[in-house]
């Protein structure tokens, strides 16, 4: 078993994103920490067509993670919408006993500049855990009077923090990349899942976060040492916070003295798609109008 490596769950229509992801990290990994892949097995044809077989990855099928639990089952995976498996499946590859820690990526995370184990975990081998109360965004949200991102955060959390009886402050172990224990699984999978005879594949739903789910088993069972970091990576969550804050200078430049990469949300970043867009042309036309129109708003 390693002691960490990197990894990224995707599927056909990501594939262009994964490749840009894939070329930062031959890039920039400066310690050439292992780099797995995972999709459906059927879209592993189109996933070495795009990638090819020059770059350094090794693949697992996304069903081997499902029957490396022995509670989950193809049928729940199959039936289940591809965001939500693909959250599940992300929070399971520990299953496969590949490694001790994993850095979780998304395909639209790019690096954007040289890193090293040390930036997740410390020369006694303790693992760094992102965890912060998300102060930041929140207040930008709020100055562009964007009240209902805080409100539905907020509530997000506060619901996953009742699963386990804590109060106190809403923490985030949010947003990605993220720097997973298989140690803390595992005790949330003893302490929490078992009694109850279920699985994550029956915890996990579009209320309760897996990345909320980790974050409040690590504070209550308390599997490996807490040692909090902020985000590894600048995400523009949306295109108003984008045009924001490259309006007040933010560029990857200036981001490297704080951030290892920078994440641009696919939903809007289209252009990266793979195969033929699912969207009419007045769709698209009136998506690009209101994101236009957002731009302008982030002079006023």
């Amino acid at each position: 078993m390693k002691d960490f490596v990197l990894y990224c769950k995707s599927y056909r229509n990501d594939f262009l994103r994964l490749k840009r992801l894939l070329i930062s990290i031959e890039q920039f990994n400066a310690d050439r920490l292992p780099f797995y892949i995972s999709t459906p097995a059927a879209d592993k044809g189109l996933l070495i067509e795009t990638l090819g077989n020059q770059l350094n990855y090794q693949w697992v099928a996304d069903e081997e993670i499902v029957d490396a639990n022995p509670r989950a089952s193809l049928e729940k995976y199959q039936a289940m919408s591809g965001g939500l498996s693909q959250a599940i499946i992300k929070s399971e590859f520990w299953r496969l006993g590949i490694a001790a820690n994993y850095l979780c990526l998304d395909s639209d995370c790019v690096f954007i500049r040289p890193f090293y184990l040390s930036d997740f975990m410390n020369r006694e081998g303790v693992l760094f855990t992102v965890l912060h109360q998300n102060k930041e965004f929140f207040q930008l949200a709020r100055n562009r009077r964007e009240s209902k991102v805080e409100s539905n955060l907020r509530a997000e959390a506060q619901r996953v923090q009742k699963l386990f009886d804590r109060s106190g402050p809403e923490f985030y172990c949010a947003p990605a990349p993220f720097i997973w224990s298989a140690k803390v699984w595992e005790s949330l999978d003893r302490e929490y899942l078992q009694p109850k005879g279920i699985s994550l594949w029956d915890l996990v739903t579009p209320d309760f976060p897996e990345t909320l789910i980790y974050g409040e088993a690590l504070l209550k069972y308390r599997a490996i040492p807490l040692i909090a970091i902020e985000p590894l990576f600048r995400v523009y969550h949306y295109d108003w916070q984008y045009y924001v804050l490259k309006r007040i200078g933010e560029s990857e430049e200036t981001l490297k003295a704080n951030y290892l990469g920078v994440l641009y949300q696919s939903n809007w970043e289209s252009n990266l798609n793979s195969g033929d867009s699912q969207k009419s042309l007045p769709s698209l036309l009136l998506k690009r109008m209101k994101r236009f129109l957002r731009y302008l708003q982030s002079y006023i």
